[in-house]
């Protein structure tokens, strides 16, 4: 069977600086970098399967509903709140050199798919403005399934939908729970924290 790589999205393949986001779209909550990271934290709350943004990533909830959601949990205002969640889809800028490590990794052959934490109006603003995204075999978005990473679930369903074999595929993700997931399910993995690095563990375990 041909080999299989599976893409993470943000912070991978597209940029996902969420401190920096915060500090922009509402400085009057995050002044510092400090306040940022308290803010992001109560905002995200590490996108946790339970938690209000991974309901938004699941396609449970709409924009209206998790700014108010957030809003009353931290006494803030939905305005503010919107603000955030209205600034991402911009924010998630494809990162070139992932994009040619993508490229370079999908000439070597291998069949080529994503696995996204994405609620579906990200996803589909992510497709109109990116067309490389076409480049890949396949891939699934957490909005689209009902489903999230770093559930066993979402993981069994790409299996069954990319036709994979655990030791024939390897999984490129920031998130190190997502990353045990994957490995707990049988496939490689690699954490992801940067490109230069990602390719060196790519080249050292025969991907490229």
């Amino acid at each position: 069977m041909t080999r299989a790589v599976v893409f993470d999205f943000g912070a991978v393949l597209f940029q996902w600086k969420p401190l920096r986001l915060l500090q922009q779209t509402v400085p009057e909550l995050a002044p510092d970098e400090a306040a940022a990271r308290r803010i992001a934290s109560q905002i995200f709350e590490s996108f946790t399967p339970d938690s209000d943004w991974a309901q938004f990533d699941l396609g449970r909830l709409d924009a209206a509903a998790l700014a108010d959601r957030i809003a009353q949990r931290l006494a803030i205002t939905p305005g503010q709140v919107r603000r955030v969640i209205d600034a991402i889809p911009p924010h998630l800028v494809a990162q070139e050199p992932v994009v040619a490590l993508f490229r370079r990794l999908k000439v070597q052959g291998h069949r080529m798919f994503f696995l996204s934490n994405m609620p579906p109006s990200y996803a589909s603003r992510l497709e109109r403005e990116n067309p490389f995204i076409a480049e890949f075999d396949d891939g699934i978005y957490s909005g689209r399934v009902g489903l999230m990473k770093p559930q066993a679930a979402i993981f069994e369903l790409a299996t069954r939908r990319f036709a994979l074999e655990g030791p024939h595929t390897v999984f490129i993700d920031d998130h190190v729970g997502n990353v045990a997931a994957a490995q707990g399910h049988g496939w490689d993995a690699i954490h992801f924290t940067g490109v230069s690095a990602c390719t060196d563990v790519l080249q050292a375990r025969g991907w490229l």
